[in-house]
């Protein structure tokens, strides 16, 4: 059934990708030239050695990476996004925002003449593309859609960034107090986005665990062979959230007595799993069944598989706040948004002030 939804996204993400654009008719097509007047200047065959063949493609041959695939679409670090090929600052983290199109999309950059825009005529389209003013390396061109203040969207491509943290120390220092657990209930889909919206929760990413298969891709899993089963893993500050409210969450907004199925979902894939990292995480879910067993919370018994934790595959990218990115589908309108709903309803006070 989600492989449907899994096929329309992707359709969607086509037309609704970052290389939308004014068709220009009976113009012939040329490339536009932002490589004149550039302070720093370097052979290609030096850019080859400097650069990996995905950079090179975009950063030199003005290609363009698959929506979704990169690694700062979903990026929410604290630092400055600076050009990967010359180490120029360019953004910075409070010009970032979720736009939802398939890059990393700003809405401003650093002062300074950073950046150079020159019109881009090329595939038959009308578009101002953006380089790097230092070395000429190809970014991704600026839109006049942007949703904040500046009315701008720089969409950029990953692979022509690089990211450097504000403070390396405090970033280590808050990461070293955080903790991971790992958890299944069904549709990583909607378990994903019950999670990234409580409070003390740091980050959510799907993916799976528990199997046997190295590297799974979302299809093999699909088959149920794996032995894996969908999840999310978790990354919360304990002293804001306990791993008592997490699972309190987590047995209140899906069914633990289902075995190897969350509604239509059926398949060892969608098993209802814990996944300790711990184990102190071990005693305290141990306890939290046995209480809801014993006070007869649910008519049958858990059957919630408690494992230690081995392995945790991130899904593919298109996967990733699939909720947030697709709240109009059927899927989500149909599953995730009533479990959205009752989170709002019995958990408000647990919940991010920003999730609607």
């Amino acid at each position: 059934m989600k492989n449907l939804f899994v096929i329309f996204a992707n359709l969607l993400l086509l037309l609704n990708s970052c290389a939308q654009t004014t068709p220009i008719e009976n113009h012939t097509t040329t490339a536009s030239s932002s490589t004149t007047n550039i302070p720093m200047k370097r052979t290609e065959t030096e850019w080859k050695q400097q650069l990996n063949p995905e950079q090179y493609y975009i950063l030199r041959e003005k290609g363009t990476e698959p929506a979704f695939s990169g690694e700062f679409v979903f990026h929410k670090e604290k630092g400055v996004y600076k050009c990967a090929a010359c180490g120029s600052e360019l953004f910075t983290d409070d010009m970032k925002f979720p736009s939802h199109c398939g890059w990393p999309s700003f809405d401003s950059e650093i002062t300074g003449g950073k950046i150079i825009q020159t019109e881009d005529l090329s595939h038959g389209m009308q578009r101002i593309e953006i380089t790097c003013a230092n070395c000429g390396g190809h970014l991704g061109h600026i839109f006049d859609d942007g949703p904040t203040a500046t009315g701008k969207r720089y969409c950029v491509n990953s692979l022509s960034l690089s990211f450097e943290p504000a403070n390396p120390t405090q970033n280590a220092e808050k990461s070293s107090k955080s903790e991971q657990i790992t958890l299944g209930g069904g549709c990583f889909w909607c378990i994903e986005a019950i999670f990234e919206a409580l409070k003390g929760v740091e980050k959510v990413e799907s993916g799976y665990s528990g199997g046997q298969k190295a590297q799974p891709t979302y299809k093999e899993v699909c088959t149920g062979n794996t032995g894996h089963a969908e999840v999310v893993q978790v990354t919360y500050q304990p002293q804001e959230i306990s791993l008592e409210e997490i699972l309190e969450v987590f047995f209140t907004l899906h069914d633990p007595t289902s075995l190897n199925r969350q509604g239509a979902d059926v398949g060892t894939q969608y098993r209802s799993a814990i996944f300790y990292h711990t184990a102190e995480q071990r005693a305290i879910a141990e306890k939290v069944i046995q209480t809801l067993n014993d006070n007869k919370v649910f008519d049958r018994p858990i059957v919630t598989e408690l494992t230690a934790f081995d392995k945790f595959y991130k899904a593919e990218n298109y996967h990733q706040e699939y909720f947030a990115l697709h709240r109009e589908e059927p899927y989500c309108k149909a599953v995730i948004q009533p479990k959205m709903d009752k989170l709002h309803k019995v958990f408000k006070e647990k919940m991010k002030s920003n999730v609607e």
